[in-house]
Formats: structure tokens, sequence, C-alpha cells
């Protein structure tokens, strides 16, 4: 039975689509209603965890539950979600208790509990990734947590080389750059198959490997920032690691987004955000070092921590203490969902939009859907439109025109693109309008 409260999330949304706003009329977008309890706070109500995670992704009724947990403007329709993970509500809740706990109780609070909570969040974000705590440590985002990865890496020697792929983020590729400089090292960057397959992917890391037996450190994207593709991790380590070579992962856009542990990915070092996937307040990041190979990555800036012990990898001073303590909750909300339910469903409709266009003439889909291989971020170009120019009016289109707002990325060996990235408080309807806004967008040449 419909109740008034899904009814008024489906008609808002439905209502929202039904056309484009002109841009002087948005600014002001509509949250999310609450739930028919009349509250958005707490636990999802009839967590279907227990279902198969295909079946719970069409689910309707259950994620208007979820997205009600989510106080999110729909003018425009965000489909940028890769940036940062809003806050679900109850996240929220407990980060304004603790931010007022912290104000209200000052440096006495912050000397003499606040260690308690770090230590509670290392644990149960170690857990999470199955790890120990020991080799957990907390940065301010992923760029940092790599950055420290990278440019502590102390294992490198003149003549040896690094090796990168475009697909990666760009600030690692510099963090890798200004590494091989400091050593006397020389830097390799590949460019990965467009589109690609596990296949291609892995015979590109494979031959570029057996072309440079001097290479000694490699960083492998587990999910792109750039297209979404999901790269073989486990495999291409494996290749590495036969080799003698190390691999940093950037799993940015993994944590959270997807099952994952450091088993499956089968690497020594990995950086990861919390404040994206997993929805923590922003300003959290963190990286693993595998208890064994702490000898690989230096102290940063002297500090004197002992070696045995992670924490002396990253020094960010003053944290703020009501992120760190919020840690838990986020976990709470997101594992309530399920990660493997949350997967189907950020995967449904990513494929219920590129479905809709993959077939269109004049669009090229820049990641497959090959199971495994694709996530919730997807990009897109017009063909023969790589330029940065042509995108930066293509996402300018999408948000006058249709009211989508996407980001332009670029970087890549074949040009920029546009990168579609729904969230878990996401309605079909909107994936069913960035669809309508390439084919118009698309049959005009």
């Amino acid at each position: 039975m419909t109740t008034r409260r899904d009814f008024l999330v489906t008609a808002g949304v439905a209502g929202l689509l039904g056309r484009a706003l002109p841009a002087a009329a948005r600014g002001v977008g509509q949250p999310t209603p609450p739930d028919a309890a009349g509250s958005n706070d707490g636990p999802l109500p009839d967590s279907p965890l227990a279902g198969h995670p295909e079946d719970v992704a069409r689910d309707e009724r259950y994620w208007r539950r979820v997205a009600s947990r989510y106080r999110v403007s729909r003018r425009p329709i965000n489909l940028e979600a890769g940036y940062f993970g809003v806050m679900a509500t109850p996240v929220l809740n407990a980060f304004r208790r603790n931010a007022d706990r912290v104000n209200r109780e000052g440096s006495v609070f912050a000397r003499r509990e606040y260690a308690t909570y770090l230590d509670a969040a290392r644990r149960r974000t170690a857990s999470f990734i199955g790890a120990e705590p020991g080799e957990v440590a907390f940065s301010r985002n992923a760029t940092e947590a790599l950055q420290a990865l990278i440019g502590q890496y102390r294992l490198l020697k003149a003549g040896d080389a690094v090796m990168y792929a475009d697909l990666d983020y760009g600030s690692m590729q510099l963090a890798m750059n200004a590494l091989a400089a400091r050593e006397g090292a020389e830097v390799v960057r590949i460019e990965l198959p467009e589109p690609a397959s596990r296949e291609s992917v892995i015979d590109t890391y494979q031959a570029a490997l057996r072309r440079n037996p001097h290479t000694r450190l490699l960083l492998l994207t587990h999910t792109n920032n750039k297209t979404g593709l999901v790269h073989p991790v486990r495999e291409v380590t494996e290749l590495a690691r036969a080799r003698g070579v190390d691999v940093i992962v950037d799993a940015a856009h993994s944590f959270g987004h997807m099952p994952l542990t450091v088993d499956d990915l089968g690497a020594d070092f990995i950086g990861f955000n919390l404040h994206k996937w997993i929805g923590a307040p922003v300003g959290i990041g963190a990286f693993y070092i595998r208890g064994s190979r702490l000898d690989a990555i230096g102290n940063a800036h002297g500090d004197e921590t002992p070696e045995q012990r992670i924490d002396g990898r990253i020094h960010t001073g003053t944290t703020n203490f009501a992120l760190m303590m919020t840690v838990p909750a986020a976990f709470d909300f997101q594992e309530s969902i399920g990660i493997p339910q949350k997967a189907a469903r950020l995967r449904y409709l990513r494929d219920r939009w590129v479905s809709a266009v993959r077939d269109v003439p004049g669009v090229d889909i820049l990641t497959p859907d090959e199971a495994g291989m694709a996530c919730a971020i997807t990009s897109f170009r017009l063909h023969g439109r790589g330029s940065r120019e042509d995108n930066a009016a293509l996402a300018r289109a999408l948000l006058d025109e249709f009211d989508v707002f996407t980001v332009q990325r670029n970087g890549l060996a074949r040009g920029d693109c546009i990168r579609v990235t729904p969230a878990i408080f996401t309605m079909p309807a909107e994936v069913d309008r960035i669809a309508e806004a390439i084919r118009s967008l698309a049959s005009r040449g």
C-alpha cells in the first residue's frame, strides 16, 4: 500500500523531472520529506539485508525509505555524488551532538577523553576492511593519505622506475613524479585501453611491467575517479609482486562504495576516503600499511614515533574532534543498508541510464558493462568531442537546459569527458533525466 509519504516523495521527484527548470529558478532545493513516522533519524526499518543484493536494488519502496534519511536538494539533480558523500540525517545529528559536546567541554574533553573516541574510530575502520587497528592511520582525505604513502616510500633508488596510468588521479601522478625526481628514478606513464575490459587492463599492465623490468613502485587505482573503471587490482598486484614491484592502491572511490577488504585487494599500501561513500563528515581519510611492511614507508617530517607504530607516518596536528567521534555513526548507517546491497543499487542506477544511451549514435560510454568493471561512476563524451572546451560546454548544457549537475574530467589520453555519479538517495527518474538529456544533445550533431 502506498503511504502518503511515499506518494509525496514519488510525486515530488516526478514533478521536478517533468520539465527542466530555467536557471534562475534553481537555488533553493527541495529536501526529501521524512518518512511516514515523521522522523528521518535512527536505523532503517525493515532493512532487507537478507535479500539478494540484485533484488534489493530494485525495491523502490525500500530505497525511498533510504532517501528519506537524507535532507538533500533535488534542484538541480545532483549526479556528482563522487565529490563527497553528504551525511545521512542520523550521522549529521550525531555530528552536531559531538560538536556541541566538544565546544562545551573544550580542552578538558580533548585532553582526557578524546583518545578513547579516536581509538574506537580506528578500530571500526580497521574492522571494516579486515585489517588490524595498528595497520590504519587517519588523514584529512585520500589525497593526503596517498601523498604520505608515495612521498615517504623509501625503497626507490636511482635507476629504478615508478609507473602509473593516464587514468590515475592527477595529484597522485604528481606525487609519483616528485618521488622519482628526488631519487633519480624514471617515470613510466601508460595509457589504459578505451573501452576497457578486464583482460585488456591486465594485459596492459603485464606488458608494461615486462617492458620496464626496473620498475619498483606501481600506483594502481581501484575505482577510477575519471571514468569509474574498476581495476582488477588483485590480479595486477600479483603480477607486480612476482616482479618485485610494490603497489600503492588508490581506493578513494571504492571504500564504502562496494565490498572491499585488504585481502580482496592484496596490496600492502592503500589510501582511502571516509567522507565519500561512507558519508562521514568532510575532512577524513585514512591509509593502510600491512604490518610486515611498515619499514617501506618512512616517518613524516622527522616524527620520532617508534617505527613499529604506524602513527609516525602522518602528523596532521590538531584534528576535528567531533568529526572523528562521528565515524562510527557513519559506519552504522551504511552497514544498516548493507554494502553489497548498496553496491547493487548504485550499479542498477548506473546501468539504467547507460543502457538507455549506449547505442545512441555519437555517444561514447567510457566504462564497460562487464561484471566487476563498473560501479556508480560512469563517464561519457560525445564522439569526436574530447576537448576541454567541448566538455565544459556539455556540462553547462546539461545544467542549464536539463537541470542536471555533473562534472567534467580531464587527463584521459583520448580526451576529456563528463562524469555521472548517482548516490543511494538518487531516484530512477533522476537518472532517466540524464539519459533523456544525452539523447537530445547527441541528436544535434
